[in-house]
């Protein structure tokens, strides 16, 4: 099966992405996008991202396309790095699907490429640019602390006391994170560091990282642990006990901080952010940031916006506590954290999550599922009554509403939801749980996985 191309760039088995299809994939990528003042090349720490690297500047050079190679950095450091010179962008990553998989995330000099220059790179596949002059290579050695100063002095001092554990596994960004905490004055322990690759999905995390999570948190006595995904877009984050804030809260906690008066989020993230009260306007949108920055850009206030996963994206220059913060359209996971240990401080992050309105939600996905297989089963429960009437019988309640914006969320008489998601990119089906306590949430996933193996297990 070719690499799929979709919302999160272009993804598939380390085997798929070949020489010939990289560079296809950079040949219609600048014949079709803004490559600016030329391209910064940055990757994970995954055992294949090197060598696709050297593909992705191969071709680009080929193409009479300056690059910079960036080396093993997180995306939104990349992206900024990349934004402030003018430069587009590409990151090589498979985010959190396991090792055997990898991936491009495109970047334009403005930001993160949208529905259209996806759809123009689709259009463009097969293209080559006659150029008679192959661009010219440099390093860049300084992305990292680029990143750390933009936070340095928006939150200077605002960690001092505070006992801070890092899940480090194999995120691109384990030591930068550990030098910023120690600058902003946190004493850090550092955690299963990994030199094997560890994929790290921050929205569906994994039940022995959860309860590793605990008993570091006992053992260690941490007023908090954190941690990202392998490209440090999205955040991880457990509280004084070890248990996981889940990224939607996260983004509520963090607009809230940087006093946003309008939010865009996805329809997988919990209701919280309406039920708070506290924005003027709360849009919704399919997953997916390209969909999320597109609501952003219309906006006209001080407009945030954040996945279920974590992932925030800054749309107006706000203030941290000691000093500015600038506007960073991509998906950040430094930003969530810190204004959660910031606003913790003096406090518990418990605490701090007890203050939002209680929805919470749950969520996890059956891997090797096809998502032509997946999409047929959601379609079928969308257009028969019946049917999802039998499904929700898992949940022993009717349904009271309705969505099939992306996927299939379905809001129970209880006020409780059910949301079914094929994945574009992937072989995954999501599912997405929404209720009043985190246990019953918990509970109605495991409920619903279950019930959803059975059904693709049925011959």
């Amino acid at each position: 099966m070719a690499p799929k191309f979709g919302t999160s760039g272009l993804r598939g088995l380390v085997t798929e992405l070949t020489a010939d299809c990289i560079t296809d994939y950079i040949n219609a990528f600048v014949a079709s996008c803004d490559m600016g003042t030329g391209l910064f090349v940055g990757h994970d720490l995954r055992a294949s991202s090197p060598d696709i690297a050297n593909m992705v500047a191969q071709a680009a050079k080929i193409q009479g396309v300056d690059v910079t190679a960036c080396g093993p950095v997180p995306t939104p450091a990349l992206a900024l790095a990349a934004m402030s010179s003018g430069a587009a962008a590409l990151m090589v990553t498979g985010s959190h699907i396991p090792a055997d998989r990898n991936g491009l995330k495109f970047y334009t000099p403005s930001g993160e490429i949208t529905k259209d220059d996806e759809a123009a790179i689709v259009a463009a596949k097969g293209a080559v640019s006659a150029t008679a002059r192959h661009g010219q290579f440099a390093q860049n050695e300084h992305v990292a602390q680029h990143y750390i100063d933009r936070y340095q002095a928006a939150f200077a001092g605002a960690l001092t006391g505070t006992r801070i554990g890092l899940y480090a596994h194999s995120a691109v960004g384990r030591e930068l994170m550990q030098s910023l905490l120690e600058r902003l004055g946190a004493k850090v322990i550092v955690l299963g560091w990994s030199d094997t690759f560890i994929p790290v999905d921050t929205e569906a995390v994994d039940p022995t990282i959860r309860q590793q999570m605990m008993e570091w948190a006992r053992v260690h006595q941490t007023d908090a642990i954190i941690s990202t995904d392998a490209d440090g877009d999205r955040p991880l984050v457990a509280d004084e006990d070890g248990r996981i804030v889940v990224g939607d809260v996260l983004g509520q906690i963090t607009a809230a901080m940087l006093g946003a008066t309008t939010v865009v989020t996805p329809i997988s993230s919990n209701s919280g952010v309406e039920k708070s009260g506290a924005f003027t306007t709360v849009m919704r949108t399919k997953i997916g940031s390209p969909y999320v920055i597109a609501e952003m850009q219309a906006a006209d206030d001080d407009t945030v916006g954040y996945e279920a996963n974590g992932g925030f994206l800054l749309g107006f220059d706000a203030a941290g506590p000691t000093g500015p913060i600038a506007k960073l359209m991509t998906r950040d996971a430094v930003l969530p954290i810190l204004c959660c240990l910031a606003s913790a401080r003096g406090r518990t992050v418990s605490a701090l999550v007890k203050d939002q309105p209680p929805r919470f939600t749950a969520a996890d996905r059956l891997q090797g599922i096809a998502s032509e297989s997946s999409g047929a089963y959601v379609n079928a429960l969308a257009k028969d009554a019946e049917k999802r009437a039998a499904f929700l019988q898992t949940f022993s309640a009717a349904e009271a509403g309705l969505d099939s914006l992306d996927g299939l969320r379905m809001t129970l008489e209880n006020d409780r939801i059910v949301h079914l998601r094929p994945s574009g990119n992937a072989p995954e089906f999501r599912l997405y749980i929404e209720a009043e306590s985190e246990a019953i949430a918990d509970e109605m996933l495991q409920k619903g996985l279950a019930a959803l193996r059975n059904v693709f297990a049925a011959p």
